[in-house]
């Protein structure tokens, strides 16, 4: 049962982050979940400091509100500053990723709250946070992992809104020019992307590290790149190399009894590697 559990986080996580990178890889933008999942430390530390609590749903809007503020520093940054995407992203998440290491050194320095506990979660101890429901009369409703809730309910919202606004995300995607001109707001659906991105960076990264949620945003999108040129297979085979990356490297993991994010994380790569190797070979 535990076995089952990790792996559904791992796979809800893989195509949660596997679709939103597949938009991501395309506009040019792939390293604003890196920058993202070390950004929100600032908002998980104002969050405890204000309500004094561990508790999962106030460091989940702290750590959310600073995502969707990283995005939008981005974005600020790029266009304002007429810096490179690449340099918005560092500046913006090394400025806050020491704003919230300085945080934790002024203000919690005598709890237990640390850069590395804060960012990088462990995939492994998913089956020890359950969610149970008192029943009465002693009778306990045991829910299953909590992580497979959160991540859950999450993917439910991006395949809502990707399957809904699906036209209007395409467009801007690949013709922010064209999508402009015939009156579709191309920073909206910009800007909820990113929301999304984050959203999905924060509500993962606690259960199974910024590693793999990272690792899960570009590597199987860029694998999947490298297969076709159609948008929708792109995607789905993205979320199915995701889905296969997360299984097999559980079982590499239990097999070499070493660290499962590791292992994920090096199977997509070995994946990879293979791919574009194949890919070279045909041409």
């Amino acid at each position: 049962m535990n076995d089952f559990q990790i792996i559904l986080v791992g796979i809800l996580v893989a195509i949660s982050c596997a679709i939103l990178g597949c938009f991501l890889v395309l506009r040019k933008m792939a390293m604003v979940g890196d920058a993202i999942s070390h950004a929100v430390l600032p908002g998980i530390v104002i969050a405890f400091l204000v309500v004094q609590r561990f508790d999962s749903i106030f460091m989940l809007i702290g750590a959310a509100i600073l995502g969707v503020f990283t995005t939008l520093l981005i974005e600020f940054l790029h266009k304002q500053g007429k810096l490179q995407t690449d340099a918005s992203i560092g500046v913006s998440f090394t400025s806050l990723f020491a704003l919230g290491v300085i945080l934790i050194s002024v203000f919690a320095s005598k709890v237990d709250l640390d850069a590395e506990c804060v960012l990088f979660g462990e995939i492994a101890y998913v089956p020890l946070h359950v969610w149970r429901i008192d029943l009465g009369d002693g009778a306990i409703l045991n829910l299953g992992a909590k992580a497979a809730w959160w991540i859950g309910s999450v993917l439910l919202i991006i395949l809502f809104f990707v399957t809904v606004f699906y036209k209007e995300m395409l467009l801007t995607t690949f013709d922010p020019a064209f999508a402009s001109a015939i009156g579709i707001n191309v920073w909206v659906w910009h800007y909820s992307l990113m929301s999304l991105v984050s959203l999905a960076t924060v509500a993962a990264f606690e259960s199974v590290g910024a590693v793999l949620v990272l690792s899960f945003l570009v590597v199987p999108p860029a694998t999947a790149y490298l297969l076709t040129t159609n948008f929708k297979k792109m995607l789905f085979l993205s979320c199915f190399i995701g889905i296969i990356v997360a299984i097999l490297g559980y079982y590499t993991a239990a097999f070499l009894n070493t660290s499962i994010a590791g292992s994920m994380t090096s199977v997509a790569g070995v994946i990879f590697a293979l791919v574009f190797v194949f890919v070279r070979i045909k041409k």
